[in-house]
């Protein structure tokens, strides 16, 4: 049987239970998921989240809406509010993160984490400006750093006003059309635990740490 994604385990609990668990636990009284392939196995495990003393409901597209697209056809969302995948885990304070949107300038907050990438090969670097063939650095296997998006974002409700309802738009596109606007766009940077169970590495990861770190990742019963 394949699962969706928010649905795969970590662990004994389906990542997005975990995700659910520490919403609730910072605080959040309302969750709207937004379903697409397979909605209806979310929908029945999680039902309208009384299990877990939160409500949920859903908006479930009909046509792919990508990332974000869905944010348009959401009634109620007159406050910041803090959009998400449902496929990560995170130790992370979500509270904390909405809080810092809401004392910024921003209309959105993307939380970011500092990654470090190897390239398994020599990479070399040639003067662009007047000879491209003429190397001027050779670097064996280097280590590339870069913030990453966690995939948790906090937008004001003024950001509606960029996605048009009914059609596709991604997270980079709709941040993109932000800045290309004049908004602000700030980052929060993170030391928090965080891993993108979507990735097979991050995943298998996952499945080893839980165990070690459930006290961090599950609040309690």
């Amino acid at each position: 049987m394949v699962l969706p994604k928010p649905l795969m385990p970590v662990g004994d609990r389906p990542v997005l239970e975990i995700v659910v668990r520490q919403l609730r636990h910072a605080g959040f009284e309302r969750i709207t998921v937004a379903t697409g392939h397979l909605a209806e196995l979310i929908e029945v495990f999680f039902g309208d989240g009384a299990r877990w003393d939160v409500a949920i409901d859903y908006y479930r597209e009909i046509e792919p809406l990508g990332t974000v697209g869905a944010l348009a056809l959401i009634d109620s969302l007159d406050e910041p509010f803090l959009v998400m995948n449902g496929d990560l885990l995170t130790d992370m304070d979500y509270a904390a993160l909405l809080q810092r949107h809401i004392d910024s300038d921003a209309v959105s907050t993307i939380a970011t984490k500092h990654r470090d990438v190897q390239i398994s090969l020599g990479v070399m670097h040639f003067d662009a400006t007047d000879d491209p063939t003429l190397l001027t650095d050779y670097i064996e296997k280097p280590t590339i750093g870069y913030e990453a998006s966690m995939g948790v974002y906090c937008f004001d409700p003024s950001v509606i006003a960029y996605i048009e309802p009914g059609v596709k738009l991604d997270f980079p596109d709709l941040i993109l059309r932000l800045i290309a606007n004049g908004e602000i766009v700030r980052s929060s940077p993170s030391e928090d635990y965080w891993l993108d169970i979507g990735r097979p590495d991050d995943y298998e990861r996952a499945m080893d740490d839980f165990g070690r770190m459930r006290d961090r990742l599950m609040p309690p019963e």
